[in-house]
């Protein structure tokens, strides 16, 4: 008796957890519907809110921002095609692909004096002066967003946080941390030099020889000999923003 009570009870607690099992699976779809139809009101709102406002999200940057956000906390991405309602709708498609385009442009014009590393500040300002005074103006917000959508390209483009700055790579190659390390030491002046490594960084001859000599063979740096001392090497990334005109 024990024993078939034992079996009763088993197949009572295995009918209770199937009922359960049941019953959550039922709760969750319900959950994940409610979740569907809220976010296809968002997306609505969105879309109306977009209409609304969309000589804002054009030419303010800021609101721009705010936008750019607004979408991304309920998965939407304007930015994903050029075509399409959002494109239609506001441009911002076409802004940042045209956008994506000048960047380039500038790259490539500047690549010669500074081995394809420019401040994203200096990038920026060449960018806009590109534009002419009448466009629309441009954050560093945009920027980014814009060499985000150069990815496709490769790894040619690549922004890399070196100090308190923000440098985009636009030739094919990978800097190491050696390289990240020397241009963060280079900040302050502009410039290093071998001494400077071995003592700041602790770093011996030939790991410091090695790091400068792929510097300056993919043109990142400057050599000047003429300080009485010792070799400096500059780097044209990190001068003082030109004038872009």
């Amino acid at each position: 008796m024990r024993r078939g009570t034992g079996i009763g009870a088993i197949k009572n607690k295995n009918l209770a957890q199937a009922r359960y099992k049941d019953k959550g699976s039922e709760i969750a779809e319900d959950q994940f519907s409610q979740m569907t139809k809220q976010m296809e009101v968002f997306k609505t709102n969105l879309e109306e809110f977009a209409a609304k406002h969309k000589d804002d999200i054009r030419k303010d940057p800021q609101f721009r921002l705010q936008f750019q956000e607004m979408c991304a906390s309920i998965g939407v991405d304007p930015l994903a095609s050029s075509k399409g309602f959002w494109a239609e709708m506001l441009g911002v498609g076409d802004f940042y692909y045209e956008l994506g385009v000048q960047i380039v442009e500038v790259c490539l014009a500047t690549s010669h004096r500074n081995g394809g590393l420019i401040s994203l500040d200096e990038l920026r300002d060449r960018v806009v002066a590109s534009r002419g005074r009448t466009s629309q103006d441009i954050s560093l917000d945009d920027m980014m967003r814009a060499i985000r959508k150069l990815r496709i390209l490769g790894n040619g483009f690549t922004v890399l946080a070196v100090g308190n700055m923000q440098l985009v790579q636009s030739v094919p190659g990978e800097l190491t941390m050696d390289h990240t390390n020397i241009l963060q030491l280079a900040q302050k002046s502009g410039y290093v030099s071998h001494s400077q490594l071995l003592k700041d960084l602790k770093w011996e001859d030939e790991r410091s020889h090695r790091a400068l000599d792929f510097l300056v063979k993919e043109g990142m740096a400057w050599v000047d000999d003429q300080d009485s001392t010792e070799r400096l090497y500059w780097f044209p990334s990190l001068f003082p923003a030109a004038s872009a005109s």
